[in-house]
């Protein structure tokens, strides 16, 4: 970004961050100048004065936002000024406009645009006959326009119509009027939809929107979006109503509260005068023809922004949160890629992820070959020394989870740990032309196998080469912008790569691309530089790198880790701008830096005051020191795995009110998803994840989430399992009718907010669902409502036992 920013832009993200102005600037200056976020959240913080990555993500967003709002503010004065129509109150309320709605409401009536019916009108010289009735409704509207026909105009009715379509124009590019009208549909209206004629047999899955209505103003993201998806697969008619309040007070009797709006500020009243039954009929016409047409389109238009922001939020909260998952670390791993027909394919890596063998055992039907694929399966393990065996939570996964445990009891002596982990996105990398150069003598299904593995071992390096939205994170991810969506996951995936750091000497090139100030181009010399001349000894040496100048060295320095070489800081994030004041440090405290590393004791005893500088300010030299006592920490958590309960393998095994460990798969804006061992998903909703009330069920639990659940509700037919994370929930007793417990959410400190919306027949009339069994809408209900979600989302709900249509 180079863009000239005007002094407001900065006063109003400093105002919406509830930052300095200074802080402000500062931030964009070092943006402008190439600088990356994560760079400065680290290691600019005394210019910025102290704000954090997610401060530095919304100030750049808005900074975007706004630079855009300003430039097409200039695009229209240049406009209006080069039709000659500017004047300085209409530029001063230009100038005022705050959002880019208000912006193009007053530039409305000067918007280049086709001839119009009243632009025919007025050339037609039918401009004073309309200002004419509309200022003096006294005037006989027949007789009056009998003085303005001519060739153009051959009768009364077309002059009428001329001088109608005049008002309508005038009304509907009024923008102050427009502003307050498209508010107060906001606030009252509704989104309706109704299934299309003959389309109701194939668009079962949207069955809970046939006859659906919901304020404008309430429609969650996840149920908006199965709307427009349903309207884009011809299966809804959406409309947006206005929904106006009977009891609101209108200026005549024929009026709606929104036509009271509209003749209220042109001054019509019907008085009985000659002209007010014609200029309240123009009122009309010109709420159902035009205004209320526009304001539906902008509506939608918000109603979809508004979800797709949600959508991504909630798709780059999950990617966060799987990218940060707790590594298993160096430790040899098999990972199992599971299937029926076609095979379990094994993989097995070393401590540095490096293949060491590959085979297929066929150990389910049709071929049954239990036993032979466990000799084979031991021969590897103990071959080569393996420690953890991961499995992919895909078709076939719980039968190879067995298998996974009779291996680890055939082989007690090596104490062998298995991890169910999630496989999304693992077939988009084995067909990738990444894998087809990192894996080139291996068939296509036997990489799954091996990024199973080494997801296990270290998520993010493995993960990081697979592209963002294709992980299969998110909620409708394929109707979202495409733009939007990449620049939020990529700034997600960034973000959690640098707060991580890479090992410069290991670290492959798609996790190198995602470091601050690295390219795919740089990346790729990197790799090539280091294959070619061996470990990089230094950071200093990737100065030597073709292409790779000061800016890049500067961005990247402080991210990249060397483990073992010349310079022991190298180790650490403290950037190599910052060596000459750990070296002071190291002093103050007796010894050098290699021994000051990791000494906590030595370093406690400093007061980082002492070291401060015009060169290195207090949170420069506070972060020095804590980096000091925790050289190259890594903030993701400690790895722990769920242990299923013995004897608890299908869903007929549970029961309601067991206890149970498990793992959390996925986290929707409905609630959790949570593995417990009998390859089906169970569903914890909102409602029942907290005694308090939850606006966001991520508040609480993050995918790979170790929980203790307890079971309120087991349907085996469908296989569908409620649970809670509430232990001291009650269990509903068999035969009871689940909505009358309904209320149980809010005895318990919840809210009602959090219980989903009444089913279809319910809908309107206040009929709740079990806010513990998450039957209501929310939960797409077989299927059905919001239905068509993408990727894991979608992946859980068939494991809960939701039978989805392909996308």
């Amino acid at each position: 970004m180079t863009a000239t920013t005007p002094n407001w832009v900065f006063q109003k993200i400093a105002e919406e961050l509830g930052v300095r102005e200074g802080q402000v600037r500062a931030a964009v200056a070092l943006l402008d100048e190439g600088s990356t976020v994560p760079f400065i959240a680290r290691y600019r913080k005394e210019a910025t004065g102290m704000l954090d990555d997610a401060q530095l993500r919304t100030l750049e967003e808005r900074l975007r936002y706004l630079r855009e709002f300003e430039e097409r503010r200039t695009t229209i004065l240049d406009s209006i000024r080069e039709q000659g129509k500017l004047t300085e109150a209409l530029e001063a309320q230009i100038m005022a406009a705050e959002t880019k709605a208000r912006l193009e409401d007053i530039y409305l009536p000067f918007k280049p645009k086709r001839r119009t019916k009243a632009q025919i009108a007025r050339e037609a010289g039918l401009e004073p006959l309309a200002d004419g009735l509309l200022s003096d409704p006294g005037q006989d509207p027949e007789t009056t326009a009998r003085a303005y026909l001519t060739e153009s105009v051959p009768d009364v009715a077309a002059a009428l119509d001329g001088a109608r379509a005049i008002l309508v124009e005038r009304f509907a590019e009024d923008a102050d009027l427009i502003g307050d009208l498209r508010e107060r549909v906001w606030s009252r209206g509704h989104m309706v939809a109704k299934v299309r004629d003959g389309a109701a047999e194939s668009g079962a899955k949207y069955a809970d929107y046939f006859d659906f209505s919901e304020p404008l103003a309430k429609l969650p993201s996840h149920r908006a979006l199965a709307l427009f998806r349903g309207e884009k697969e011809e299966v809804l008619d959406l409309t947006v109503e206005p929904n106006p309040d009977d009891d609101a007070p209108a200026a005549t009797g024929t009026f709606n509260p929104y036509e009271s709006a509209i003749a209220a500020r042109f001054e019509i009243d019907n008085r009985g005068r000659p002209a007010d039954a014609w200029l309240a009929k123009a009122v009309q016409w010109a709420w159902r023809t035009r205004i209320m047409v526009n304001l539906s389109v902008d509506l939608r238009m918000r109603v979809r922004q508004a979800a797709e922001e949600e959508a991504i939020r909630v798709f780059a909260g999950n990617l966060r949160d799987l990218l940060l998952a707790a590594p298993a670390g160096t430790r040899p791993t098999m990972g199992l890629d599971p299937a029926y027909r076609t095979g379990v394919k094994v993989a097995v890596v070393d401590a540095t992820g490096k293949v060491v063998a590959t085979t297929t055992t066929y150990p389910h039907k049709p071929q049954g070959q239990w036993d032979d694929a466990l000799v084979v399966l031991e021969k590897l393990v103990r071959e080569h020394h393996v420690e953890l065996i991961a499995i992919g939570n895909g078709t076939a996964s719980r039968e190879t989870d067995q298998l996974a445990g009779d291996l680890v009891k055939r082989c007690p002596d090596l104490k062998l740990s298995k991890i169910m982990i999630s496989e999304a996105g693992a077939s988009v990398y084995s067909a990738s032309s990444f894998a087809s150069r990192e894996l080139p003598d291996l068939d296509v299904s036997l990489r799954g196998a091996v990024s199973i593995a080494r997801r296990l071992q270290d998520p993010l390096a493995e993960l990081v080469k697979i592209e963002p939205k294709s992980i299969g994170v998110g909620q409708y991810q394929h109707d979202l912008s495409e733009s939007d969506l990449s620049r939020s996951l990529d700034a997600v995936v960034e973000d959690c790569v640098n707060a991580v750091g890479v090992d410069l000497n290991t670290a492959s090139t798609p996790l190198l691309a995602r470091v601050s100030g690295i390219s795919g181009g740089l990346a790729e010399n990197i790799v090539a530089h280091r294959e070619a001349n061996g470990p990089f000894p230094s950071r200093a040496a990737l100065q030597k790198v073709p292409r790779l100048g000061p800016k890049a060295f500067e961005q990247s320095a402080g991210f990249l880790r060397i483990r073992g070489g010349d310079e022991p800081l190298d180790a650490s994030s403290v950037h190599p701008e910052s060596y000459p004041l750990a070296r002071r440090i190291a002093q103050a405290a007796g010894g050098d830096v290699k021994t000051l590393l990791g000494n906590g004791r030595a370093l406690r005893g400093l007061k980082p005051s002492d070291f401060v500088n015009d060169a290195y300010g207090l949170p420069t030299v506070t972060d020095v020191l804590a980096e000091l006592e925790k050289p190259g920490r890594d903030p993701r958590p400690s790895f722990k795995t769920a242990t299923f309960t013995e004897g608890v393998e299908t869903v007929a095994d549970l029961k309601p009110g067991m206890r149970l460990e498990g793992v959390v798969t996925n986290v929707a804006a409905f609630g959790a998803f949570v593995d417990v061992g009998v390859h089906q998903d169970g569903l914890v909703h909102i409602s029942a994840m907290s005694h308090e009330f939850v606006n966001d069920p991520r508040d609480v639990v993050k995918p790979g989430d170790v929980v203790k659940v307890k079971v309120l509700e087991v349907d085996v037919p469908r296989n569908r399992i409620s649970l809670t994370l509430r232990l001291d929930d009650e269990v509903p007793a068999p035969g009871t009718d689940r909505r009358q417990s309904a209320g149980d959410g809010e005895r318990r400190g919840g809210s009602s907010a959090n219980r989903p919306s009444p089913g279809r027949g319910d809908r309107g009339r206040g009929k709740g669902r079990d806010d513990r069994t998450g039957r209501g809408r929310d939960r797409g209900r077989g299927g059905r409502g919001d239905s068509a979600p993408d990727g894991a989302i979608a992946d859980a709900l068939r494991r809960a036992g939701y039978q989805l249509p392909k996308d």
